[in-house]
C-alpha cells in the first residue's frame, strides 16, 4: 500500500503525458547481461537472445520440439540429421547460415573451454559432422530418443563461434538486429520486418518501473511487480493487462548435507507450516497457481497425480517433535533470499507462518550476485528462488541428479539418490512414451523425498501503454515483440 500512496502522490503532482518517442522502451528489473546465446544462463538475457538468434528447434508449450531453423529425421538411434529450411531467415550481414554455421555452434557448446550452461544437456553428442550446405548430422554416444528438442541454441555465424566477443558485439539471424548498448547498461535492438526499435531499459525498482509506464515513459512491463501494483495497473485508463499461466517455478530449497535440514521430518514441518493459498491471494492477487514440481502436469513429461503437502499446522508441530524439537528445544533455521522487495514480502510472510508452528527463520538478504554465488556455493540452509522459463524434462538431471551437484549442474540442495539418477538414465534413452512415465516417477520421488517445498507457478503478466498485440509467452519469452505495433506514436 506503501507504493500506490507514493503512485498517487506523484502522480497528483505530475500530469501524465503520452509517450514521446518512437522507440518501444520495455522496462524490464534487470538488463541483459550477455548477448551470446551460447553463454546466457539468466532468464533476461535468454529471452533477449531468442530475439537475436534463430534455433534450429522451439519447444510448444507441452516442451516438444517444433521446426524453426530446420527439419529433422532420425537415420538411427542414434544418427539423426537436421536439415535447413530454404525459409531460414539470413544473418543481419545478408549471409544464410549454412551447416557450417550450425556444426561451429554445437561443436563450441561441446568445447569446455567456452564454459557454456547448456554443454551438460548436450554431453551425449558424440560428433557434429556436415554433409552439404544444408545438412548436418549429430552422432550420439548413447541413443536418446528426445534428443532433437535439445537443439534449442541460438545458432551464431561459424567464425564468431571460434572468435570474438559475441556476448557483446552479437550477430544472430533473429527477428531482431542489435543496434547498442545502453549507458544505463541496456541494449537498443532493432525489428529487421520493418525499423521499429525497441530499448531495454533496466529499472530495478517495481515502484519507478510502474511510474515509467504511467508517466509514459515507458510502453511495456512484464513480471516483476507487486500484486497491489497489478490491481493498480488493471484499473487505469490507457493501459492494457495481459495475464497468462506461467512455467515460472517457485520453491524453497534445503541444503541436505546440513544437520538439521537433512531431517525429512523438519522439511515436512516447513511444508505443512506453509500456507499457499494465503500468499498467492494476499501477495499475488490470485496471479499464480499452486505447484508440485517444477514441470507442469501439461508438459509431457509432467506429473499430474502428486499429492500436495496441505497446509497443516497441528501436522508441522507433530513433525517437529519427531525431530525432537520442542517449546524447551525449539528450531532455529537461517533463510537467504535477495534484495527484492517482493520476495523480501514474501520472507517475512513464511517466518511468520514458521513461527505459528515453532520454527524461528532468520531471514538474510543479499544482493543478486552475492545471493546467488552463496547459493551455487552451498552456503545456506534454506533459500527460495525460482526456474525460469522450464520447457524441457532436462531440468530433472540438472537438478536433481548426483552428478548435477555444483559446479556440475544445479543440483543445490546437494540431493543423492541412486534411485532418481537410474531413473533419469532410463528416461534419457526411452522412447517418448515411455520416458514420460520414468520422468513422472522421478518427480514422485524428488516429491516424496521432500528436496524442496513447490511453491507455485507464477502468471505471466504485460501491461502496455500505447501497443497493440503483446502477448508474454508461456514460458514468458518476448517473441510477441516480433509483431507488436505502436500505436502511440509521436516522431522527435
Amino acid at each position: 500500500m506503501v507504493r500506490l500512496a507514493v503512485i498517487c502522490l506523484y502522480l497528483s503532482l505530475v500530469a501524465c503525458k503520452p509517450p514521446d518517442t518512437d522507440i518501444l522502451v520495455f522496462a524490464v528489473a534487470n538488463a541483459p547481461s550477455v548477448l551470446d546465446p551460447r553463454l546466457a544462463g539468466d532468464a533476461v538475457s535468454e529471452r533477449t537472445n531468442a530475439l537475436l538468434y534463430d534455433r534450429l528447434v522451439t519447444l510448444d508449450e507441452q516442451g516438444r520440439a517444433q521446426p524453426q531453423m530446420a527439419t529433422w529425421r532420425a537415420l538411427g538411434n542414434d544418427h539423426y540429421r537436421l536439415s535447413l529450411l530454404p525459409s531460414r531467415a539470413p544473418f543481419w550481414d545478408g549471409r544464410l547460415p549454412d551447416a557450417q554455421d550450425v556444426a561451429a555452434t554445437y561443436r563450441s557448446l561441446l568445447d569446455p573451454t567456452l564454459g557454456s550452461p547448456h554443454g551438460g544437456a548436450l554431453a551425449n553428442i558424440r560428433t557434429v559432422a556436415v554433409v552439404n550446405d544444408g545438412d548436418v548430422d549429430f552422432l550420439l554416444k548413447k541413443p536418446d530418443p528426445s534428443f532433437v528438442s535439445r537443439l534449442t541454441v541460438g545458432i551464431v555465424p561459424a567464425q564468431a563461434a571460434t572468435g570474438g566477443d559475441l556476448g557483446r558485439h552479437p550477430i544472430g539471424s533473429g527477428p531482431f538486429a542489435f543496434v547498442g548498448w545502453r549507458d544505463d547498461g541496456g541494449v537498443l535492438l532493432r525489428r529487421r520486418s520493418d525499423g521499429q526499435q525497441v530499448a531495454m531499459v533496466p529499472v530495478a525498482d517495481p515502484t519507478m518501473r510502474t511510474l515509467k509506464l504511467l508517466r509514459g515513459e515507458a510502453h511495456l512491463l512484464q513480471n516483476d511487480l507487486p500484486s497491489e501494483l497489478y490491481g493498480y495497473l488493471a484499473g487505469t485508463s490507457g493501459l492494457t493487462l495481459e495475464e497468462g499461466p506461467g512455467t515460472t517455478f517457485a520453491y524453497i530449497g534445503f541444503n541436505l548435507d546440513d544437520a538439521v535440514l537433512s531431517s525429512r521430518d523438519v522439511r515436512a514441518a516447513i511444508a505443512h507450516a506453509i500456507d499457499r493459498d494465503a500468499i498467492i491471494r494476499y501477495l499475488f492477487g490470485g496471479r499464480a497457481h499452486k505447484a508440485e514440481s517444477v514441470l507442469r502436469p501439461q508438459h509431457w513429461a509432467g506429473a499430474s497425480d502428486l499429492l500436495a503437502y496441505r497446509y497443516d499446522p497441528q501436522r508441522a508441530r507433530d513433525h517437529l517433535q519427531r525431530a525432537g524439537y520442542d517449546e524447551q528445544h525449539p528450531l532455529t533455521l537461517s533463510y537467504k533470499t535477495s534484495t527484492d522487495p517482493f520476495r523480501l514480502r514474501i520472507a517475512h510472510v513464511l517466518q511468520s507462518q514458521l513461527a505459528a508452528v515453532g520454527i524461528d527463520l532468520k531471514v538474510s538478504s543479499y544482493e543478486w550476485g552475492t545471493f546467488f554465488g552463496d547459493i551455487k556455493a552451498g552456503r545456506f540452509q534454506m533459500y527460495s528462488l525460482a526456474w525460469v522459463g522450464v520447457n524441457t524434462p532436462d531440468i530433472l538431471r540438472y537438478a536433481f541428479h548426483s552428478e548435477s551437484v555444483p559446479p556440475g549442474g544445479a543440483n543445490r540442495g546437494r540431493y543423492r539418490s541412486g534411485e532418481v539418477d537410474a531413473l533419469i538414465e532410463r528416461a534419457e534413452r526411452a522412447d517418448p512414451a515411455q520416458a514420460a512415465q520414468l520422468y513422472a516417477a522421478v518427480q514422485q520421488r524428488v516429491h516424496d523425498d521432500l528436496v524442496y517445498v513447490p511453491l507455485w507457478y507464477e502468471s505471466n503478466i504485460a501491461v502496455a501503454r500505447g501497443l497493440e498485440g503483446y502477448v508474454p509467452g508461456h514460458d514468458g519469452n518476448y517473441r510477441a515483440l516480433a509483431h507488436t505495433r505502436m500505436t502511440h506514436v509521436q516522431s522527435n
